[in-house]
């Protein structure tokens, strides 16, 4: 571990941009989840007669859940295209 502000500085920016990568797109994949899972919980209870909403629901689920895949995808490809390199010059 290296005791350099500038080093720890660059390093805090690096992991601030990585965790920064694809919120909208985890946001976006929270809330589908969540509404797809009452759409399911409604189409359950309160709309049997009608299964065609319980299977958007279930649409709506994996549309969430895709975004997150994405997103998690996304970010290890650029991590792993730009790993972090304490001597790199300032940029």
């Amino acid at each position: 571990m290296t005791d350099d502000p500038a080093v720890l500085e660059r390093k805090v920016a690096y992991l601030d941009r990585i965790r920064a990568m694809g919120q909208r797109e985890r946001t976006t994949g929270l809330f589908a989840s969540l509404v797809g899972v009452l759409i399911i919980v409604i189409a359950r209870f309160r709309l049997p007669e009608m299964p065609l909403a319980l299977w958007a629901g279930v649409a709506v689920v994996a549309i969430g859940w895709g975004l997150f895949i994405l997103s998690v995808a996304r970010r290890m490809l650029w991590i792993r295209a730009h790993p972090f390199d304490p001597n790199a010059p300032n940029g």
